[in-house]
């Protein structure tokens, strides 16, 4: 007997390794008004209909690996120390819950959680604001940080963001330096957010592959944020990956443009009474979808990734950080849907398997770097 789209993807993620590549929950919890970055008061073993993420929706979801990131705004006061305390948010997760958590340091540990029936927790870092010092990369890589995202919204003096003025250069001497180490302690290299001039500029001086954490084709969605052809194509050549991400501006053109005049006024940590009107600007621009959902939108942008880059270049990175996010898409739950609806494309199982974690596993193991010293 044939099974459905859906039985099949559940068959498939049952027996493959599921890696989400971005999901900003510490940050939620840091910021919540109740837990204020305790994780136990949060309680991820509980389901938060509010939320995007929790632990019975990332097991309904089939997630493997997710891959928390501390992120903090590039405005923040003190960003060193808020950084700290939302790594602490992730050290609390592994730690409240081991018998669902098993921390990921190495790649191995991917394929360990699954064994011991856990859910692999990696850490990362989002945007390096208030990184002037070569000793913060390696405390976070002493922390158990193994990916980072070089900057968030804005240009940092060292490295141009997507979505801001650029500054003297793409990239600067420091921002160099910054690669050589984040190369010799064998950290994931992440241009999400950097300007296409300084994806490149960095690409100019890795010796290894790097990835784009979570966006999605500028081919179909003229974003700034989302990756051009020409960076998608080089990432590819050099061995590295992208992650399609679920952020609604990102999927469709006509969401982007009827989200401009709030994403023009609004921006992505905002006060509560801000951040109110924002969801609800987000919310009506969503009519922009027309009849089709976010993972029809989503299975659009994988199929141009693959097509021009190879079914060994992709993967997924929802970016979930609270949402709303788009129909189809609305939470950790709805992973399969997207195997699903590429079964139905006529994906090959081999590709599924890639995009679902293959690929994240085999670049990292071809960056990470064992017994790496603190310093030379």
């Amino acid at each position: 007997m044939a099974h459905s789209a859906e039985e099949q993807a559940t068959r498939l993620l049952s027996r493959t390794r599921l890696i989400d590549g971005h999901n900003d929950l510490p940050y939620v919890i840091w910021r919540h008004r109740g837990a204020k970055g305790d994780a136990r008061l949060w309680d991820m073993t509980r389901e938060h209909p509010e939320h995007d993420t929790d632990i019975p929706k990332l097991l309904a979801g089939q997630v493997a690996t997710q891959i928390f990131t501390a992120f903090i705004p590039t405005a923040e006061n003190d960003p060193l120390r808020a950084r700290l305390e939302v790594i602490d948010v992730m050290l609390q997760m592994e730690q409240s819950w081991p018998e669902t958590f098993l921390p990921v340091l190495e790649p191995m540990d991917i394929g360990r959680a699954r064994k011991a029936g856990k859910i692999g927790l990696m850490k990362a870092v989002e945007g390096l604001v208030g990184v002037d010092n070569l000793a913060h990369l390696r405390l976070f890589h002493a922390m158990g940080i193994r990916l980072v995202t070089l900057c968030h919204n804005e240009t940092l003096p060292f490295i141009d963001s997507a979505t801001d003025v650029p500054g003297l250069k793409p990239l600067d001497a420091f921002g160099r330096a910054i690669i050589a180490e984040m190369e010799r302690l064998g950290l994931i290299i992440d241009l999400a957010h950097v300007s296409p001039p300084a994806q490149h500029a960095v690409m100019d001086v890795a010796t290894g592959p790097v990835i784009i954490s979570h966006a999605n084709a500028h081919a179909l969605c003229p974003h700034p944020r989302n990756a051009p052809d020409a960076v998608m194509r080089r990432i590819a050549d050099g061995g590295g990956m992208v992650m399609a991400t679920f952020v609604p501006v990102f999927l469709s053109p006509e969401v982007y443009v009827a989200m401009q005049p709030a994403m023009d006024k609004f921006g992505k940590a905002l006060p509560d009474m801000e951040r109110s009107a924002y969801q609800k600007a987000k919310r009506a621009a969503f009519a922009h979808f027309g009849t089709r959902d976010g993972v029809q939108w989503l299975c659009d942008h994988l199929d141009h990734m693959k097509n021009l880059m190879g079914a060994e270049a992709v993967g997924i990175g929802s970016d979930f950080y609270g949402g709303p996010n788009p129909p189809g898409l609305e939470d950790a739950t709805t992973f399969p849907k997207i195997f699903a609806e590429l079964i139905r494309r006529k994906w090959k199982t081999r590709e599924l398997e890639l995009l679902a974690g293959k690929n994240f596993e085999r670049v990292w193991r071809d960056v990470y770097r064992p017994d790496v010293l603190l310093r030379d």
